[in-house]
């Protein structure tokens, strides 16, 4: 009868560890990535929504790492999509910044900034990456540098000391690698893209930019 009773015991208790497992809501996006900017209104309604039902896990996808373009030489074809983005989603952009034939459109830096807090904190990780598309489209910052990002840091309260040691580690550089593959593995080529994991199987949600209803909709009919 003990056996019984602890057998019965074992089940209960995996059942209850299935239960609590949720399903995970994937945003595979980039920070200077203009339609993830466009789509970042949608996506804090989307995360407010499922708060309760789903985890949350950001991927950075990559959008143009490691590029040596100029702001200057891609200002016509960024001018185009950022004024696209504006139309749709209503979002405010500075263009002040494509006139730097100095600034390369390396899109590795920010990506790997994001990376370091969700090491130092990854429930800051999505109002970090947030802040500093705001500061690229918006305020026009160049994200190229650590220091870039310490008045946000400063105001997460997250250590702007061991940020820069992290940012400048071959660690990191390889963690957002690890991101970038990591999109590629999901079949992802184009931002931002949510997806939907539950148990071992991954679903498309959206690709490119939607409504926040269109997303909800679409989770909400993959959960039922």
């Amino acid at each position: 009868m003990r056996i019984i009773t602890i057998i019965i015991c074992l089940l209960i208790g995996i059942n209850m560890s299935a239960q609590d497992t949720k399903p995970t809501l994937i945003y595979v996006g980039d920070p200077m990535c203009s339609w993830c900017y466009g789509f970042a209104p949608e996506l804090e309604q989307v995360v407010d929504r499922f708060s309760e039902q789903l985890d949350l896990e950001l991927v950075m996808g990559g959008l143009r790492p490691y590029n040596q373009e100029t702001m200057t030489d891609l200002k016509s074809f960024l001018t185009h999509h950022w004024e696209d983005v504006h139309k749709a989603s209503g979002q405010a952009f500075e263009y002040g910044i494509l006139d730097r034939s100095d600034l390369a459109y390396d899109t590795e830096p920010p990506s790997r900034a994001a990376v370091v807090v969700r090491q130092l904190d990854p429930d800051k990780e999505l109002a970090f990456f947030k802040q500093i598309q705001v500061d690229f489209y918006k305020n026009n910052k160049d994200l190229s540098q650590a220091e870039s990002y310490h008045d946000n840091l400063k105001n997460l309260g997250l250590d702007t000391v061991q940020f820069d040691q992290l940012f400048n580690a071959d660690s990191a550089k390889q963690a957002i690698r690890n991101d970038f593959e990591r999109a590629r593995q999901f079949g992802v080529s184009s931002f931002p893209t949510m997806l939907l994991q539950i148990d071992d199987e991954v679903k498309v949600v959206a690709k490119g930019y939607r409504t926040s209803a269109a997303v909800i909709s679409a989770v909400e009919s993959l959960l039922d």
